[in-house]
């Protein structure tokens, strides 16, 4: 691949909006993926393996919960310094800020918000170095979009409780030391337990053969008469509004992550059309280029404004499920427009690895799928401003 040369776009000096300290985690974020990312990513993508070394990289610039309490390990972050993490990591992969973010806001943050004492002490500062990394379990086979249709069970059996299904689509299955999962109790009442590698019938399969996020490990967690201990519940909030309140985390992230693979393709494009000459010209000197890199900037500063100001509204505590969802939803279909018209302005050079655009292009299709399929976030939209659920 091409050495990184990655100058981020700030056509409206958004950067005038960030406080030192984001800047400070956002530059230190940057340098890290330009150091230790971009020379490594496209060899691990070619061949469909988790980079684990950059496990301890991730840790040291806050990749592990930022905005968890310093009381148990993490950096006590806000959440535009959170997105900012985000948004650098997926421009280096789309796989690689997966881990960061199921770790994150899909592991640490449910254990913060609802467990207890114990469970924060026990495993929220070994998750923020990297010792322990975590995955969580909600979509299954049969229900994805529908997840409380789930199937997966646990029964109360005086001194554990026994836990039976499987969950599909889990990223960081293959390693991770514990599972979050979401269940069933005997009433029907979905509830988090936390489950350990090692539990006798607890496996995770790797899934294998995918053409999008490549460097990405991605399993299935099975659960066959898994003993958990009582104490691994999580205790203050059950229902699927917990998951969902995960959920929320993992999308506002997401919408900054998408903007930094935006960037590099639109990056990666204009240093192109600069260099490339066709009919005795540079490309960028014609119409139809400039049209599209016009375009792009034009999207990824739209985009770029409608985080900030979400990050505001999280950091106020104001921010609804409704207004995170277009984010993500927005933000990751610019991306992925983005990355298309970034591919067909580098025409064969393109689809290679010595470019990193198609590699975004991959992975953009499951993360334009993944925590809510830009459908379902279409109705999510539509039943906040309506009124009415079209969801069946």
């Amino acid at each position: 691949m091409k050495p990184d040369l990655f100058q981020a776009p700030d056509y409206y000096l958004l950067d005038d909006l960030l406080t030192e300290e984001h800047k400070l985690v956002r530059d230190a974020a940057r340098a890290w993926v330009k150091r230790d990312v971009s020379p490594i990513i496209e060899e691990y993508a070619q061949k469909a393996e988790f980079p684990k070394q950059l496990i301890k990289g991730l840790a040291e610039i806050g990749g592990f919960g930022p905005y968890i309490p310093a009381e148990y390990g993490g950096a006590g972050l806000d959440q535009i310094s959170y997105g900012l993490i985000m948004q650098e990591i997926e421009r280096g992969d789309s796989g690689v800020r997966s881990t960061s973010s199921v770790q994150s806001s899909l592991v640490m943050y449910p254990i913060w918000k609802y467990g207890n004492e114990e469970q924060r002490m026990k495993y929220l500062p070994k998750l923020a170095t990297g010792e322990w990394i975590g995955c969580f379990g909600l979509t299954e086979p049969d229900y994805g979009s529908n997840p409380g249709g789930m199937v997966t069970n646990f029964k109360d059996m005086g001194d554990h409780y026994l836990l039976n299904g499987a969950k599909m689509w889990i990223s960081n299955a293959p390693f991770a030391d514990i599972a979050v999962v979401w269940a069933k109790n005997e009433e029907g009442r979905i509830h988090g337990l936390i489950v350990e590698r090692g539990m006798e019938g607890f496996s995770t399969p790797e899934t294998h053969n995918k053409w999008s996020l490549r460097a990405s490990a991605t399993g299935e967690l099975i659960f066959d008469n898994v003993k958990v201990p009582k104490e691994n519940l999580l205790p203050n909030k059950s229902g699927l509004g917990a998951p969902l309140g995960c959920l929320d985390s993992a999308r506002y992230g997401i919408a900054w992550g998408a903007i930094g693979a935006a960037m590099d393709c639109y990056d990666t494009a204009l240093r192109y059309s600069k260099e490339r000459i066709q009919f005795d010209k540079p490309i960028g000197a014609t119409q139809l280029q400039q049209k599209k890199l016009a375009e792009m900037i034009t999207e990824i500063t739209k985009a770029q404004l409608l985080t900030w100001r979400l990050g505001v509204l999280r950091n106020e505590g104001r921010a609804t499920s409704a207004q995170i969802s277009m984010a993500k939803r927005n933000n990751v279909n610019m991306a992925i427009e983005i990355a298309r018209e970034a591919r067909q302005m580098l025409g064969g050079m393109g689809i290679t690895g010595e470019y990193s655009i198609m590699r975004h292009m991959m992975n953009l299709e499951s993360v334009i799928t993944y925590e809510g399929t830009h459908d379902i976030h279409l109705l999510i939209t539509g039943m906040d401003v309506t009124g009415f659920s079209a969801f069946k």
